[in-house]
């Protein structure tokens, strides 16, 4: 925008086609208009669409202010004043419209002046506009910064969570009949050797009812068990959810003594009984659970998805790039231009797959993984299709680029001694082509290996659909050893692909 809006001087501008005077009243009317016909025809038209845009964004935001009202005048103040920063935008688009009107003025006359103030007011309310359409707040950027810390940190560290200790566990178990009734409760459960045991006292009782009365208090001992090792008390109801008991808002737990044994008072908990169920009665599991063992270190489950969906994503990007190339070198030929110019219908090749390239390329991949997605579904192949055609299109135009840009001279001598198309590319075009194409083949590599850990957002496979499972899950420890290895794949994916380069370019 800047050169185009240099002023061009009086000798190589032809006179304007009106008075100065009249040159200002027309860009007072349309502004850039004036400037059209004072011959500045470039600066005119960036005037004027830069204005009318200008115009149409601030219109635009006033509405988005006031969806509910109809009248103008109510939607105005209401926009002005939910947003104040629109209030700066019209003094400054005023002050750009009296300032369009005096370039207008001084084009005319030939003056020599750079609008350079026409200029930087020209960004400075297109960089308001974007302050205000993007909702920039710095101020709650900084306030809110504390509160994403612990989830950051998590991010940033997520180690412990690529490590887990298999526990084993002692556990005691005791029946509960709920309500108590006419039949017998269930009987106190034997002892068997050394085996931990609990026994409850009584074996029926009522749950509680929250905020109304306390459930039947139970009287709980245990034996057998590791002396000084707390025991959690839980409970599993008969649809087989299971849950700690809690009572007085804690977690209820027990050490036992040297000896291994401990009693404790319990009142039975609130629970909502199933509102289909229509016996008298149910069996609910008491049970004591004690942690016996830690054992070695092990890799977490977590830590296993993210090695083998880290795998998947570089076979992602490595496969979208071998059929990439494939499927883009004879391409590259046809959209040569200096290869297809030889007749009307070479030309109309030309530009029939450089208008197709072009469309292509124009489309994300994350688009094409959604459509991709639609046609074979989720996984790592919907991945590879969507980066395939994204591949193909920006392959082709890099490789005919470089074809464009060869020397003619081989060129020349080869169809001076009768060869045909086939010949010349094999023969003249090929040999100078072989280094440009090995460096963008590398450079497109390491864009597809960066950009299938992304896809898998959509639906497109590898570790970027896992990274967006723990994401929505807020599993930051778990989304954190994602980055980490995305991060490391890339960066030796970069030293790897430098030194190919290095080799072969």
């Amino acid at each position: 925008m800047n050169t185009n809006l240099q002023h061009v001087p009086t000798d190589q501008r032809p006179p304007s086609l009106v008075p100065p005077f009249l040159a200002a009243i027309l860009s007072a009317l349309i502004p850039g208009l004036g400037q059209m016909l004072a011959r500045a025809v470039r600066r005119g038209f960036i005037l004027l669409f830069s204005f009318g845009t200008i115009l149409g964004l601030i219109a635009w935001r006033i509405r988005e202010a006031a969806r509910r009202d109809t009248e103008l005048f109510a939607i105005i103040k209401k926009a002005y004043h939910l947003q104040p920063a629109l209030i700066v935008l019209s003094v400054m688009v005023a002050i750009l419209y009296l300032w369009i009107i005096y370039d207008a003025y001084t084009i005319a006359k030939d003056d020599e002046k750079t609008p350079v103030f026409l200029f930087f007011m020209v960004i400075a309310v297109f960089f308001i506009l974007g302050w205000q359409i993007g909702e920039i707040d710095p101020i709650s950027f900084v306030t809110k910064a504390d509160d994403a810390a612990p989830a950051l940190a998590r991010v940033l560290w997520p180690w412990e969570n690529a490590v887990t200790y298999p526990e084993e566990h002692l556990l005691a178990t005791a029946d509960i009949q709920i309500p108590c009734t006419d039949d017998p409760p269930p009987p106190v459960p034997e002892m068997v050797g050394e085996e931990v045991y609990i026994s409850a006292t009584p074996t029926c009782g009522d749950l509680s009812d929250q905020g109304v009365s306390a459930g039947t208090t139970l009287s709980l001992k245990g034996q057998n068990f590791a002396p000084d090792v707390t025991v959690q008390i839980l409970w599993e109801d008969p649809q087989g959810n299971e849950f700690r008991q809690r009572q007085a808002g804690e977690y209820v737990t027990v050490a036992p003594d040297a000896n291994g044994e401990f009693e404790i008072d319990i009142i039975m908990p609130y629970r909502v009984l199933p509102p289909t169920a229509d016996a008298d009665y149910y069996i609910w599991e008491l049970k004591a659970k004690q942690l016996a063992s830690v054992g070695a270190a092990q890799p977490s489950v977590e830590l296993k998805l993210a090695v083998e969906k880290i795998v998947e994503t570089i076979f992602i990007g490595m496969m979208a790039t071998f059929f990439g190339i494939i499927l883009a070198l004879p391409l590259s030929f046809f959209a040569a231009r200096n290869l297809m110019s030889a007749s009307p219908v070479t030309v109309a090749v030309y530009y029939l797959v450089r208008g197709i390239l072009n469309i292509v390329r124009s489309i994300e991949p994350l688009i094409w993984a959604i459509i991709a997605v639609i046609v074979v579904g989720l996984g790592p192949f919907a991945g590879i299709l969507a980066l395939t055609v994204h591949s193909v299109a920006a392959l082709a135009k890099l490789y005919s680029e470089s074809i464009e840009s060869i020397d003619p001279g081989p060129i020349e001598a080869i169809h001076a001694t009768g060869a045909n198309w086939a010949q010349t590319v094999m023969y003249a075009v090929v040999p100078q082509i072989i280094p440009p194409f090995v460096s963008f083949t590398i450079y497109r590599w390491d864009i597809n290996i960066r950009m299938s850990t992304i896809i898998g957002f959509v639906g497109g496979g590898g570790i970027g659909f896992l990274l967006a499972q723990w994401i929505r899950l807020l599993d930051y420890d778990s989304a954190g050893i994602a980055v980490w290895f995305i991060a490391v794949t890339v960066a030796i994916l970069d030293y790897l692909s430098a030194e190919i380069r290095e080799r072969f370019v």
